[in-house]
């Protein structure tokens, strides 16, 4: 099997992992507490491969190309908000859903968007390259996006010790790492054979963390039955939102069709790993969070699927 082949799989081996996870919650309800435990440093060691697949030393060459450079930040960063803003209209009440929603909605991928772009014959260079960039800019502005969607809560609900904990250690240390990883391996020819052997871990380790989420997280998950369509119905229509602007700036700006496929996926993808660890370290009241934010993993993974089929008809080669 190569890692082309493993990542195709991975919706169905994440979903395998749910359920799997969420049989284990119900059968031994005690053991969520070890589970919650053992879910931290494997986070830790997910987001820390993830970055190593970001060129993070090669952030100059994102603005080779400045339109598609131009395109991918004012898509990602002002119309995706705007679409976000629209669509909360249609969210249920509960504010932990509300967060949820948030922050999985307003920071870009940065991970699998590659892939998906590779396996469309989209512009996988410039995917590459926006990547780091992507990864920057999200999480200077997603404060202040929180911030301007739910106002002075934003500040009650993350001025706490956990969150600044779980930031500094869970998503400022990975990147750290993987930057100097990634500079150790540039210096020697040979030594990009560590990254790329690295390559084969995300899938995996994320499969591992969604299956400790689901056991010990199983009695949030069985509350959230209810109002899971709705949320569903949300994702669904930013997929299409996200679909519908991406074609559009392509073809405003007059983006090549493997340009423009790339940025389709950029748009309509999301970053849930990153925000993952915020949504864990919150109060027992806000764990609704987390079911939402691995919900639309699954939602998004399927929708790519259907983005796949559709590429080579909304953006032709020729």
């Amino acid at each position: 099997m190569t890692r082309v082949d493993l990542e195709r799989r991975q919706v169905w081996i994440y979903l395998a992992a749910i359920l799997a996870g969420l049989g284990l919650g119900l059968s031994l309800p005690r053991a969520a507490v070890h589970l919650e435990a053992a879910l931290w440093p494997l986070l830790g060691i997910l987001i820390f491969v993830t970055f190593t697949q970001v060129p993070l030393i090669h952030v100059r060459q994102a603005f080779r190309d400045r339109r598609f450079m131009g395109a991918m930040l004012a898509g990602n960063f002002v119309i995706v908000p705007l679409i976000v803003a629209g669509l909360l209209v249609f969210l249920p009440a509960d504010p932990a859903v509300r967060l949820g929603v948030l922050l999985v909605l307003l920071v870009p991928c940065t991970d699998w968007y590659i892939t998906f772009t590779h396996l469309s014959e989209g512009d996988t260079g410039r995917a590459i390259a926006a990547t780091p960039v992507n990864l920057i800019v999200q999480m200077v502005l997603l404060p202040v996006y929180l911030w301007l969607f739910i106002g002075t809560a934003f500040l009650e609900i993350f001025a706490v010790g956990p969150i600044a904990t779980v930031f500094l250690s869970l998503i400022v240390a990975p990147l750290v790492a993987a930057w100097v990883l990634e500079r150790w391996a540039d210096a020697r020819p040979g030594r990009e054979a560590v990254i790329e052997r690295l390559g084969w871990f995300p899938v995996p380790l994320l499969a591992l963390v969604v299956f400790l989420i689901a056991a010990s997280q199983v009695q949030t998950v069985t509350a959230s039955l209810p109002i899971l369509p709705q949320v569903a119905g949300v994702f669904v229509g930013f997929l299409v939102l996200a679909l519908i602007a991406g074609l559009g700036v392509s073809k405003v700006l007059g983006l090549p069709a493997r340009s423009g496929r790339a940025l389709v996926f950029s748009l309509g993808t999301r970053n849930s790993f990153v925000v993952l660890p915020l949504a864990l370290a919150l109060s027992a009241e806000w764990r609704l969070a987390i079911v939402v934010i691995v919900f639309q993993s699954l939602v998004e993974l399927l929708g790519v699927l259907v983005y796949l089929k559709a590429m080579p008809r909304l953006l032709p080669e020729h």
